[in-house]
């Protein structure tokens, strides 16, 4: 290995150090707690170091944000890989959306911290897009195989991600640890609700 490759391995792996501090330190503490200085105490180096690295706590932020969704994606295609049919589709990506919400919570809190991302804020992060457009593209089919193929799939889109986002929100808001079967059955009273309007005209 060149001293060039070399060089470029030393600064990705110094970097994956940095991600990985922050990432205890979200663990331990939440992302309020978040600091450039705590992340340069844990892995023994100065401020500026990092500050070579990422241009602020916010770069970090997005970098995490970023592998959020493509995990969010990977879940949301392998549901709708694994059934067919846009309804069922649905059903199982309404699923995999609420599990992934309560498996991984430090991630979903901080991709929707703020509510529903924005489109442009969608559009500017490819893997926030990708996994948009799984929902996006599924419920499409389902609208085309409608008595109503001339629907607004965006604004179905809308509701559809508006239902699971805010039952999600509810539960997290209560702190109960990881919903039960109880809560499962309100998340499914709902999307059941949502894909026959889809089909009933």
């Amino acid at each position: 290995m060149g001293i060039a490759e070399r060089k470029i391995r030393q600064k990705e792996e110094f970097r994956a150090s940095i991600l990985e501090a922050a990432w205890l330190q979200v663990l331990a503490e939440g992302w309020q707690s978040l600091s450039i200085r705590k992340i340069a105490d844990a892995i023994e180096y100065s401020v500026p170091v990092i500050y070579s690295h990422f241009e602020n706590k916010e770069a970090i932020l997005l970098e995490f944000t970023k592998e959020g969704f493509q995990k969010l994606y990977d879940v949301l295609q392998e549901a709708k890989d694994q059934h067919q049919g846009s309804a069922n589709q649905l059903e199982c990506i309404a699923h995999a959306y609420w599990n992934f919400a309560f498996d991984h919570k430090e991630y979903y809190q901080l991709m929707f911290g703020l509510g529903i991302p924005a489109c442009d804020r969608v559009n500017q992060i490819t893997e926030m897009k990708a996994m948009a457009m799984v929902m996006i593209t599924t419920i499409k089919e389902a609208i085309a195989q409608s008595k109503t193929p001339d629907a607004n799939y965006f604004l179905k889109y809308h509701t559809y991600l508006s239902i699971l986002h805010g039952l999600v929100s509810i539960q997290m808001i209560e702190k109960e640890g990881k919903p039960g079967a109880d809560k499962r059955m309100i998340l499914q009273d709902a999307i059941s609700g949502f894909i026959q309007s889809l089909f009933i005209k």
